[in-house]
């Protein structure tokens, strides 16, 4: 029977003979497994060798984006100080702060307390100062401590990878972003030293509330500077760094008991570590001593509240007397000087004209005088006689009103009409073209002025507001009497006028009319006082700054001066100076007399919608205006009074010099002969001049005793004279002479209560 595949006999395959291994017996020996496996193992070797030269040339390919060495320095926050500050200024002494985004001051390794660097590397990176970058060993201590959940969550990154990641890289979750951000830390550890790794670390990374580095978050979280900081601080600080918004108190219980939490545990880390004690530990993990409850007393309170966001930056210094309007005017200014990217990020340091002590005064002295309820606002504005901006009183309420009152339309509000102080820019044009001080004209009660003698828009000018007879340009300055400024207009014409106080300090554009010597025009109260200015510094105009010196962080430096221009000579600005004198000796400006040499000017507007004071002594001018701040609305009764320049502007004015004066010396006007004083043409051959009295002057020009020096904090009332004589268009005609008549024609003292009309505005009136 013929064998069937079942019961045929199985055969083995054979086996090669390559494969077979005999042994001294002559017995056939199987090869080993990894003998037959070697083909496998050739292939997975080929594989690591490939695999290492594909990291070889990846390490050598990926490169940092910016040598480290000459990286751009990071944004930082500028700070703006008040004028007591000469140098060094920064967070600890600054009146406010510019940053955007981000608020940061840049510190040094040796400005960081070490307790700080302790607390750091105990929460985040332990063996910091041991690693080449990346710490294979922190990476597995990390993952068992996340599975034991009883420590700060951590991710096993080194410092420097995190520094990395922040600078160079995003937060994507990818193994190639994993790869780079391992590969730039060694290469970043192989460049720069470990300290200045750290240091730009520290100086970059996010601590909430806006603050970026130590320095910075220290100021927000604790209201001190970095060097100040205990073990307990740094330890809740070290904690911020994983996720600094979840372990803030002030945003709910689980953010306070998760704040709580990694304060002990970096504390825990740090005992262990041997930089603190068990005291130690005992003292800053205790929540009783150190709490961190936001409703505990603001005494016992561990960290400050958040700060209220603002452009300025938190707690502006002064900002109880209105520095807050102060402070925006620098910054505007810096941001028009430098740009946005360099105010809010580079780091300046801006030294600054302002006097806290002044501006304290200069509040004090509006809102001491204004203060009911329903008040009109006030504002003032002081120079010293270098041209530098030690007051800005330009509001009370800059949270909700940021309206700067002191800077017209450039601060966002209204130009206002400067009534008659506008009358010394008038009478400085005067006396540049050679008329005496001593010139009379005639002052009737009212005059009209043909458009022909005096442009004045489309329609003649009638002006009110004179005693009668005639008088001096000083008697008419005195006594603010508008006739007899209507016709120096007529004289000099408006375009000389307006270019005088453009000269002199006044940036408005404002209209050549006639009507703008009786207040036509709309100035600042930052305008008046520079153009007052002028006459106290001897006629030199020295344009207001408010900033002295800017700091830069790489070391350079920008110096800022007044621009000078000498428009009147010292002789000059003296007969306007001297004429100024007589209305706060005993004119309408007496209730701004304060004992000590001054000059100055009162101004009322139409329907007593504005009122002015201005003046000056001979190292500081100030400039005093109230009003209602959005409407012209009359003052014709505030605390029972119709309001005038010479009410409570000028108390106001007195009350601010008084203060702002007190400790120190003011100076004295530079003292010139009468006949120096008088000397110059006559406005009419006709009218001729008359005497200069050194000691005061009538009304009408004529020789007086002296007036005693009126101090008085009361409004005072005004009473306008009856007309003697019916309107003129031109200045009577009578015989030439050399002195005033020798009766006067009225003795009734000059109110100055008449109206000028201009065009556009309408009427302006100017008075007391």
């Amino acid at each position: 029977m013929a064998p069937t595949p079942l019961t045929m006999p199985r055969t083995r395959k054979p086996v090669p003979v390559h494969n077979l291994k005999v042994t001294r017996k002559g017995k056939v020996k199987k090869r080993f497994f990894l003998w037959r496996m070697r083909r496998v193992f050739y292939v997975a070797a080929l594989a690591v060798t490939v695999g290492a030269a594909g990291l070889i040339y990846v390490l050598s390919q990926v490169e940092l984006p910016v040598d480290p060495k000459v990286a751009p320095v990071e944004e930082q926050t500028s700070f703006i100080c008040s004028g007591e500050v000469q140098a060094n200024c920064g967070a600890s002494n600054a009146m406010a702060q510019l940053h955007g985004t981000e608020d940061r001051v840049i510190v040094t390794y040796d400005q960081i307390p070490q307790v700080l660097v302790h607390a750091v590397l105990s929460a985040e990176d332990k063996d910091f100062f041991k690693h080449g970058g990346v710490d294979p060993m922190g990476i597995a201590r990390a993952a068992y401590q996340d599975l034991k959940g009883d420590g700060v969550r951590q991710g096993g990154s080194t410092i420097t990878q995190q520094y990395v990641k922040q600078t160079y890289l995003n937060s994507e979750q990818t193994a190639t972003r994993k790869i780079k951000e391992a590969v730039m830390a060694v290469k970043l550890e192989q460049q720069i030293p470990k300290k200045e790794i750290l240091t730009r670390y520290l100086n970059t990374v996010y601590f909430g509330r806006g603050a970026y580095g130590v320095q910075a978050a220290s100021r927000a979280w604790f209201g001190h500077d970095v060097q100040g900081l205990n073990a307990g601080e740094a330890a809740f600080m070290a904690g911020l760094l994983r996720n600094p918004n979840g372990a803030d108190p002030y945003r709910g219980p689980m953010s306070l008991k998760e704040a709580q939490r990694r304060r002990r545990v970096v504390l825990v880390n740090m005992q262990k570590e041997g930089y603190i004690t068990p005291a130690e530990f005992k003292l800053y993990s205790s929540v009783s001593m150190n709490p961190l409850d936001p409703n505990v007393a603001s005494t016992e309170r561990f960290i400050e509240p958040p700060p209220k966001a603002s452009v300025l930056g938190e707690n502006v210094r002064g900002k109880e007397w209105g520095s807050e309007y102060f402070a925006e005017y620098v910054r505007k200014w810096l941001v028009k000087e430098f740009g946005t990217d360099t105010v809010y990020g580079g780091g300046l340091k801006v030294y600054t004209t302002l006097d806290l002590d002044m501006q304290k005064s200069a509040y004090d002295a509006v809102t001491s005088t204004l203060d009911r309820p329903g008040d009109p606002a006030g504002s003032l504005v002081a120079l010293d006689d270098q041209g530098h901006i030690k007051a800005m009183m330009g509001g009370t309420d800059f949270t909700n009103n940021q309206v700067n009152l002191a800077t017209g339309t450039q601060g966002g509000g209204l130009g206002r009409q400067p009534g008659s102080t506008f009358k010394a820019f008038a009478l400085s044009d005067a006396v540049k073209q050679n008329y005496s001080i001593r010139s009379v004209l005639p002052s009737p009660a009212k005059i009209d002025i043909p458009l022909d003698q005096c442009p004045n828009g489309t329609k003649e000018w009638s002006v009110r507001g004179g005693p009668g007879g005639s008088m001096s340009l000083i008697s008419a300055t005195k006594n603010s009497v508008n006739t007899v400024y209507a016709q120096l207009m007529a004289r000099l014409s408006p375009r000389s006028v307006t270019d005088m106080a453009t000269q002199m300090g006044v940036t408005a554009k404002v209209k050549p009319v006639c009507a703008v010597v009786l207040g036509g025009g709309e100035v600042s109260v930052l305008d008046m006082a520079s153009g007052y200015s002028t006459l106290a510094n001897q006629g030199v105009s020295k344009s207001p700054i408010a900033v002295t010196r800017v700091e830069f962080p790489d070391g350079r430096v920008k110096t800022y001066g007044p621009d000078q221009k000498q428009v009147l000579t010292p002789i000059q600005a003296g007969r306007v100076t001297y004429s100024l004198q007589q209305v706060v000796d005993g004119g309408t400006g007496k209730a701004a007399a304060f004992g000590k040499p001054a000059a100055g000017k009162t101004g009322t507007t139409q329907n007593n919608a504005d009122a002015w004071f201005v003046g000056y002594t001979p190292k500081l001018t100030a400039a005093v205006w109230m009003g209602y701040p959005d409407s012209l609305k009359s003052m014709d009764d505030v605390h029972g009074i119709k309001v005038q320049g010479g009410t409570f502007p000028a108390e106001m004015w007195r009350k601010f010099m008084q203060s702002a004066t007190a400790d120190f010396d003011t100076g004295t006007f530079p003292e010139y002969p009468a006949e120096e004083l008088g000397a110059g043409n006559v406005l009419d051959p006709n009218m001729g001049t008359s005497g200069v009295i050194v000691s005061g002057e009538s009304s009408i020009g004529a020789t007086a005793t002296t007036q005693p020096r009126v101090q008085t904090t009361q409004p005072q009332t005004q009473t306008t004279a009856p007309a003697t004589s019916t309107p003129t268009t031109v200045p009577p005609t009578t015989p030439t002479t050399t002195s005033p008549p020798a009766t006067p024609t009225t003795t009734a003292p000059a109110t100055g209560q008449g109206t000028g009309t201009g065009k556009g505005k309408g009427p302006a009136n100017s008075g007391n």
